[in-house]
């Protein structure tokens, strides 16, 4: 049996105290645990025919089944799910931030059962279906999930899945998941030296920033001349702190060398009509010479002799030292190119898994895992999560059945 919370348990105390009776959640009969997975799932209470069939089915011993009943509400897609991906979206974690490519994709995939490593790797986009008067989808303006947003429409019903290669004119082979959306490269690709699209990819898909896979026993070959091996004149800090964090990034961000998002910075400082480039097979960066964007030859004269980069060939040095235990596959090659095939690196990792159970798991449960049986629920979840078929709304339907009290 499940431990109480401490919430609960102080809700207890405060009761006896006030000589008020309390439901204790670990005790819940069916239709309290129904109108709690409800709440947890949606925010809002269930209708009376909606709260009978889930208590039905609780009381039937089909839990799950009451959870996906509840995700049926257009609640679940509005708001839980788009709260839970709009801080992914900007370099702040503001949740209060416009419908985009990458939220609606997000939801879209959830909704419809998606194989969530295609998450950073897949042909994949979900825009709003036509026929609702919306603006056409435009590589160098939101306005397209702007209008989707400000009707009012319930994104269950009106989000359409398409190749985002046929939809943003991207090769199908540039393209990777919500990496390659019109969102994510309006915040991670602009201006600086796309090693924002990794930290920030590494921080929300699984779940470690920077200083939490810092290694400086890694070989620094690949640091860009960008980086100074004496800050502020001290060999010291670079062999001690730049070199942990810029051994691992520098040849893993090396998949995003053809990418940059271009837009006017006097005009339109905030890239609102930007759009994302590529460099294609036969294109020409004037100033590398090669396919390779400006922006990874910065600031050369800093360590002239420091990496100069070539093309979009990455390397995972992770799979090495302390950072080997974020559980990377053994079915892949730890290499490649281009932001795709590390889209698959990342994704099919454990720590990308775990991560995903454990954002779910605070979002429903109101906590995180604070116990060794919340832990042991995280670790069984993970489990159900990779071995059938990496759908995130099963995993959204075993965090609400634990948190629901029995």
């Amino acid at each position: 049996m499940k431990k109480t919370s401490t919430a609960a348990r102080l809700l207890l105390a405060a009761s006896a105290c006030l000589g008020t009776s309390f439901a204790n959640p670990a005790f819940a009969g069916p239709e309290e645990q129904a109108a709690r997975i409800h709440s947890r799932l949606t925010g809002v209470k269930p209708t009376v025919p909606v709260l009978t069939a889930m208590a039905e089915d609780i009381a039937n011993g089909n839990a799950s089944a009451a959870a996906y009943r509840a995700m049926d509400n257009d609640a679940f897609y509005n708001v839980t799910l788009k709260n839970l991906a709009s801080p992914w979206t900007n370099r702040d974690g503001d949740n209060f931030v416009p419908l985009n490519d990458y939220t609606a994709t997000f939801v879209g995939m959830v909704r419809d059962e998606v194989d969530f490593r295609e998450l950073l790797s897949g042909d994949i986009i979900y825009t709003g279906a036509s026929g609702l008067g919306l603006p056409a989808y435009s590589n160098g303006n939101n306005n397209h999930y702007l209008e989707l947003e400000n009707k009012g429409y319930p994104l269950q019903d009106v989000l359409e899945r398409q190749p985002q290669s046929s939809v943003t004119s991207l090769p199908a082979e540039a393209t990777a998941g919500i990496i390659t959306t019109r969102g994510a490269a309006r915040s991670f690709f602009i201006a600086g030296t796309n090693r924002a699209m990794f930290r920030f990819t590494l921080k929300n898909h699984l779940c470690r920033d920077m200083e939490q896979v810092h290694d400086t026993s890694r070989t620094p070959d690949r640091i860009r001349q960008d980086v100074s091996r004496s800050p502020g004149g001290d060999s010291r800090v670079f062999q001690n702190n730049c070199i942990g964090c810029h051994s691992g990034m520098d040849p893993m961000a090396q998949a995003f060398a053809y990418y940059d998002f271009e837009y006017d910075a006097d005009n339109d400082p905030n890239g609102e009509n930007g759009q994302l480039n590529y460099n294609g097979t036969g294109e020409t960066d004037p100033a590398t010479g090669t396919r390779v964007e400006a922006k990874y030859h910065i600031n050369s004269t800093t360590f002239p002799y420091g990496y100069v980069t070539p093309d979009d060939k990455w390397d995972n040095y992770w799979r090495e030292g302390p950072n080997m235990y974020l559980g990377w596959s053994d079915d892949l090659p730890g290499s490649g190119n281009g932001a795709k095939s590390l889209g698959r690196e990342l994704a099919n990792s454990r720590a990308f898994a775990q991560c995903q159970v454990t954002k779910v798991f605070e979002q429903v449960c109101l906590r995180s895992p604070e116990d060794s049986s919340d832990r042991n629920q995280v670790e069984s979840i993970t489990d159900s999560f990779t071995s059938n078929g990496y759908k995130l709304k099963q995993v959204y339907a075993d965090a609400a059945v634990y948190c629901a009290g029995e």
